[in-house]
């Protein structure tokens, strides 16, 4: 009798270790989920910005793809608010990453990021990075921005052609003046007009730039700033936009415009940290045609607009530019006035 309860209890211990298994296995993806590394952006505009909001929509792409977990804050301003945010964010959310824009409150971001070493800060600046964890890194649009300029040089039937930006610095400078290399390559006579607002968003403001340069001849508009396609779109113009692909901002109005893609970036911070590797850097290869991170924004159908020899040599310089085969010149001096 106590051999056959014996047998029967270690048989019961089997069938039961058999049915729980199942369960345990269903718990540890569930487990691997809730680790994924937290990502936190700190944007100094409104995301409805395009610079800060190209990096937004990288996170939250992969965010959506469950490769990190993703909160932000936007809006916060360059009156002294960026520390406060980032010591509250560091201090109670202790974030695998924190990333941001660093221009306007350069000091304040490597401020607090010497404070928390633990924590990997991947900011747009125009520094370096420093030891041992601030990356940096910039859009470096200024080839498809060279592809604008040809179609804006083949399209204008005044032979005048705005530019709206937000301040004439090293960043917004080499786009523009690839802008107006590419617009001379295919239209010499060409006159480029180009004002600075003196501010990062305000989208009244770039409006009322480009309607001033509307009233001086501009048939043609370049929005390196938010606002500009509003003015193409009231006075019935064509427009290049800038950072995103911003056609529905101006359908039938916005032609192609140079797009900024974040995501290579963010997936290299991502395989770092996951690594235990994430060093202080200059990210900015990842930013290039390269290493797809800048292309040309679709056409939707506005290619029908653009004279067929222009189309053709745009593409082909295309080609070239990620075959290495065409060098689009780094300006970063302030744009020469032309003609």
């Amino acid at each position: 009798m106590k051999t056959f309860k014996t047998v029967l209890i270690a048989v019961l211990l089997v069938v039961l270790t058999a049915q729980c298994a199942p369960a345990a296995q269903t718990q540890a993806p569930q487990t691997g989920e809730t680790q994924a590394p937290l990502f936190f952006g700190a944007f100094a505009t409104p995301i409805e910005e395009p610079w800060d909001g190209v990096i937004h929509q990288a996170l939250q792409k992969v965010a959506d793809e469950g490769k990190i977990r993703y909160e932000y804050t936007d809006d916060i301003g360059y009156a002294g608010d960026m520390e406060r945010v980032l010591r509250e964010v560091a201090e109670k959310q202790k974030p695998a990453a924190i990333f941001g824009d660093a221009f306007g409150n350069e000091e304040a971001v490597r401020r607090v990021a010497k404070d928390y070493p633990e924590i990997a800060f991947v900011f747009g600046s125009g520094l370096g990075p420093a030891e041992p964890n601030v990356a940096v890194f910039d859009n470096w649009i200024h080839e498809p921005a060279y592809l604008c300029g040809m179609i804006a040089g083949g399209v204008t039937k005044t032979n005048v052609i705005g530019v709206v930006g937000g301040y004439p610095v090293p960043e917004v400078n080499r786009i523009v003046n690839a802008f107006i290399d590419g617009v001379k390559e295919v239209n010499p006579d060409a006159k480029v007009l180009v004002t600075f607002i003196n501010s990062w968003f305000d989208p009244a403001a770039a409006k009322e730039a480009a309607l001033a340069q509307v009233d001086a001849g501009a048939d043609v508009l370049f929005a390196e700033r938010f606002g500009v396609i509003d003015a193409a779109v009231e006075k019935g113009l064509l427009a290049f936009g800038n950072m995103s692909d911003q056609y529905e901002l101006g359908p039938d109005h916005v032609l192609t415009g140079p797009v900024w893609n974040m995501t290579p970036t963010v997936e290299y911070v991502i395989k770092q940290i996951e690594a235990g590797t994430f060093t202080a850097q200059d990210l900015k290869d990842f930013s290039m045609v390269a290493k797809g991170g800048a292309y040309l924004a679709p056409f939707h159908g506005m290619e029908s607009k653009i004279p067929e020899n222009i189309l053709s040599l745009v593409k082909q310089r295309d080609e070239e530019i990620r075959n290495g085969l065409f060098r689009v010149d780094i300006k970063e001096e302030p744009p020469a006035p032309t003609n």
